[in-house]
């Protein structure tokens, strides 16, 4: 291991027998051998990292990927069975809610026992005694048996143990979801400090802001194996695409047969990639006909980047005598922030007066919308409000990623400069 690294983690495979039947007794093994079948569960299949001193690491990943799994590996409460785990200084580790609490005791006692389980002397548990009382903020209960506690209490006192032994490496899985919001933003406080003092963390959550707010870098694991590695923003945006996609391909499969069923043929004969959560609202007197987006080369197009053209033909018809209406679309993002909209006609203006069909195109000169996915909602409303049609959610693009030191839905045009 580099001298620098605190944690090295190398070709590291783990797997687990996985029992279909098997005998608890002795004798029901010898009776019943046909029980004692087994396979073998490839949980991690080959990962690599290191993590230099001071740097904080979030595993992030889909149930079941091997997020917890390394983290045991870590604590060496588990071992690999291909591979190598190396750790240099003492390991403090918060993976389970109370884990080596003893139910009976008082939550004075279960500090003792919990410390010396990280390492400590009695005498340097002493010596921290009334700071880990003081933090957990359980003075009034510390001489209560922790059968009593309620989980939020168990986190407190397990929490305030595991910050308090001065570990070089703290490990966290999933726990700083339980406690009251102030607990967890003293927790955070707390978590920064013990960061900027040198201190490695290790963290498994899926509450992708714990993760920009306190990880340096995240380690995606995929299957068993890391598929990406880097800036937390970066890979946290590629992360929830993924996942978004795999929702929207569910969802695909699902929806189209009961939109078909319902009798909403009239979205999906709007475009081929109409999204499976598209809805439609309105009196329909005047209605879109179709609807896509279109590159600069004139091409159907639903990947772009930042900075491209666009175009989105729209077409319409209606059966009234010459409506006045007025056009709108909106950009909204897959987690449902809206981004911009625009409409045909300013307040104020003189109405569109339609004809029975046509088409109306809006041309984007620049999408100046950052990395991420989004929607497409499209409206035509009357001279007094009428709502004639609306659809949500009509389709969805998606704009990639090269830019990596912008956040948030949209950019602007800007410059830095420092002056000294």
């Amino acid at each position: 291991m580099d001298v620098q690294n605190v944690i090295s983690v190398k070709d590291v495979k783990k797997y687990f027998k996985v029992y279909m039947d098997k005998g608890s007794t002795l004798k029901e093994r010898v009776l019943f051998v046909g029980r004692n079948k087994h396979e073998k569960r490839q949980v991690l299949n080959g990962i690599s990292f290191e993590i230099p001193k001071g740097q904080a690491v979030g595993l992030i990943g889909k149930n079941g990927c091997g997020k917890s799994t390394t983290l045991k590996l870590l604590t060496r409460i588990l071992k690999p069975n291909e591979g190598s785990v190396s750790i240099n200084g003492r390991v403090s580790s918060l993976i389970e809610l109370g884990a080596g609490f003893h139910p009976d005791m008082s939550g004075r006692e279960n500090i003792y026992i919990n410390a010396s389980i990280f390492g400590l002397t009695r005498e340097e548990t002493e010596e921290k005694l009334e700071d880990i009382i003081r933090f957990s903020e359980l003075e009034e209960f510390i001489d209560n048996p922790v059968r009593t506690y309620s989980s939020g209490m168990y986190m407190r006192l397990a929490f305030a143990v595991a910050i308090n032994v001065n570990a070089d490496v703290l490990l966290i899985d999933e726990i700083l979801a339980v406690g009251d919001v102030s607990f967890q933003k003293k927790c955070f406080e707390r978590l920064r400090e013990i960061k900027e003092e040198g201190t490695t963390i290790v963290i498994v959550s899926h509450d992708m802001n714990q993760m920009y707010n306190i990880c340096d870098r995240l380690i995606w694991i995929e299957e068993g194996r890391i598929r990406e590695d880097g800036a937390p923003r970066l890979v946290g945006m590629h992360y929830l695409d993924s996942m978004e996609d795999e929702r929207i391909a569910r969802l695909a499969d699902e929806s189209r047969e009961k939109l078909v069923r319902e009798g909403a043929h009239s979205i999906l004969e709007l475009t081929k990639n109409v999204h499976p959560e598209a809805k439609r609202f309105g009196s329909q007197e005047v209605y879109f006909t179709r609807v896509d987006i279109f590159d600069k080369d004139g091409k159907p197009c639903h990947i772009f980047d930042t900075g491209d053209a666009a175009e989105l033909r729209i077409g319409f018809a209606t059966s009234m005598e010459k409506p006045k209406v007025n056009f709108n679309m909106d950009f909204v993002k897959d987690n449902w922030q809206y981004c911009y909209g625009s409409c045909f006609t300013k307040a104020g203006d003189e109405l569109n007066v339609l004809e029975p069909e046509g088409e109306i195109i809006f041309r984007i000169e620049e999408l100046m919308l950052l990395p991420g996915k989004y929607y497409l909602d499209i409206g035509i409303n009357g001279e007094h409000g009428e709502l004639y049609d609306n659809v949500r959610n009509v389709l969805q693009i998606t704009v990639r990623d090269y830019i990596h030191n912008e956040f948030g839905p949209c950019t602007f045009r800007h410059s830095w400069e420092i002056k000294q």
